[in-house]
């Protein structure tokens, strides 16, 4: 399976695809989207568009994974960014509608480095590790692969509670029939 991830922006955007098989996970590619920033930001939106549709078209990922929406101080970068992810959504829903995940910044962390509040650098030394990468362009697409990493690791911890679920429902006796190894037949 291959996840393809991205860290949206309004004038840049990371992206990151890794691909897993069984239980290993390998870098596949990343890169950023530059935008026309010397073009009014609603002139912006088609480039936007366009940019993350030829991403899909390109790679043809089975997934797709996006940070949720942060905090921004400035309200107005704050709408620029959801309008940035909203378009990059419609671009994304033609072809991947019920295959796209978004997680927040804090989760990503989390999941990636063990601490919800690590900085930039701390997911970066976390990646060299993993990957062996280190020469990102931009933050952005560090952050792109972070969350390609962050979707396969809990998509395969979704994956095994929900085997465990399956593999007590097929006994057909709920929590006894899952615990039936465990409980002692009194002596008569």
């Amino acid at each position: 399976m291959i996840v393809l991830a991205i860290d949206p922006g309004s004038v840049t955007a990371g992206y990151a695809l890794l691909k897993k098989e069984g239980r290993k996970i390998q870098y596949v590619a990343s890169g950023i989207l530059k935008f026309k920033s010397e073009d009014e930001f609603l002139h912006r939106i088609k480039d936007i568009y366009e940019q993350t549709f030829a991403l899909i078209e390109k790679y043809q990922p089975d997934e797709v994974a996006l940070e949720s929406l942060i905090f921004v101080k400035s309200p107005t970068a704050l709408i620029k960014l959801a309008q940035s992810r909203g378009t990059m959504l419609a671009a994304l829903t033609q072809k991947y509608h019920q295959k796209i995940h978004e997680y927040a910044p804090n989760l990503i962390k989390s999941t990636v480095t063990g601490y919800g509040h690590a900085d930039k650098e701390g997911i970066q030394k976390v990646l060299l590790q993993y990957f062996g990468l280190s020469n990102f362009k931009t933050h952005d697409e560090s952050d792109a692969v972070a969350i390609a990493l962050c979707h396969l690791l809990s998509r395969g911890s979704a994956e095994a509670l929900l085997q465990k679920t399956v593999k007590v429902k097929k006994t057909g006796r709920g929590l006894a029939g899952a615990l039936a190894h465990r409980i002692k037949e009194p002596n008569l």
